[in-house]
């Protein structure tokens, strides 16, 4: 949905433009002649609504004219600079919860061609620990946002909810070894699924501190797990031009885990702010539609780590 958006965004930036371009180059300045040509008969200057009219533009070319710039302003912004997404589900508690609304940074990680999003300006990469937007490798109509865990050329180990990151060899002698991300536990019963009360946790990864969620009582869904050939289950080796990425909500989240890598093409950008949050816990008994919010959490407006 979002692709077709921007699709239509280009197409109604071009055709306005193209109207107002050719208003401002030839039909303006032919109007301008036909007034100069009109007065020359009168043998002097044409004043009030006669003047007004052979110089009016026609109401499809003015209305065409004047949202120009505005469409104009808006493809760049969503293109090139930033572009709302609201949160769908609760995958990156205690991060990011349902009804909040982020911003991504569309440059962070390259600038794209709005239409068919191939990079053309290389501008950076994801690092560890940034809470990114990306195609789903499954449907790539579909956005999601996780937390970037593994790079390009990683080893990454989830077992028995223990994460551990062995950073790419890039010729450092002795290589890194493989090292559990370090958390410290913060308490039950903030968070629930369901009856079941959540672990909060303050996990430091890379350079980033940030919350995650653990289900003590629920067993790692093994069974379920992407097994990339040549690897044990719950082991990956992070492909080149691809990242590995998992919802901070680590018993709720279906992530590279369970389906895979996240290829560089499929990158939006870097989510990296929250602009409003709203309540959404409308119960069922509620004459209003669900998706109408119950209140602001003015809270939680700020960056996002």
């Amino acid at each position: 949905m979002a692709q077709y958006f921007s699709i239509l965004l280009v197409m109604l930036t071009l055709a306005t433009g193209l109207v107002w371009a050719l208003d401002r180059y030839r039909w303006a300045p032919k109007r301008r002649s036909q007034l100069a040509d009109a007065e020359a008969a009168a043998g002097g200057t044409l004043e009030g609504p006669e003047r007004d009219k052979l110089l009016a533009q026609p109401g499809w070319v003015e209305n065409s004219a004047g949202v120009f710039p505005v469409i104009a302003a808006v493809m760049i912004l969503r293109s090139f600079l930033f572009e709302p997404f609201q949160i769908p589900s609760g995958s990156m508690m205690p991060t990011l919860l349902v009804g909040d609304f982020v911003l991504v940074q569309k440059f962070a990680y390259g600038l794209k061609d709005p239409v068919f999003a191939k990079k053309v300006i290389a501008t950076g990469e994801p690092k560890r620990g940034d809470v990114f937007v990306f195609k789903d490798p499954r449907d790539p109509k579909i956005d999601l946002i996780k937390r970037v865990v593994g790079l390009p050329g990683d080893k990454i180990v989830y077992r028995n909810k223990h994460l551990y990151v062995q950073p790419a060899c890039k010729g450092q002698q002795p290589c890194p070894a493989l090292a559990e991300v370090a958390s410290v536990d913060e308490g039950l019963g903030a968070f629930f699924i369901g009856n079941y009360p959540l672990d909060n946790r303050l996990e430091t990864l890379g350079d980033v501190k940030h919350h995650i969620l653990q289900a003590p009582g629920i067993p790692d869904r093994v069974g379920e797990y992407y097994r990339q050939p040549g690897q044990r289950a719950g082991q990956w080796l992070v492909p080149a031009g691809h990242y590995f990425a998992m919802g901070d909500n680590r018993d709720n989240s279906a992530d590279s885990r369970f389906w895979g890598f996240v290829p560089e093409e499929n990158l939006v950008g870097k989510a990296v702010f929250i602009w409003m949050s709203f309540n959404m816990d409308r119960g069922p008994d509620s004459w209003l539609p669900s998706w109408v919010p119950t209140g602001v959490r003015f809270g939680r407006i700020g960056p996002i780590k």
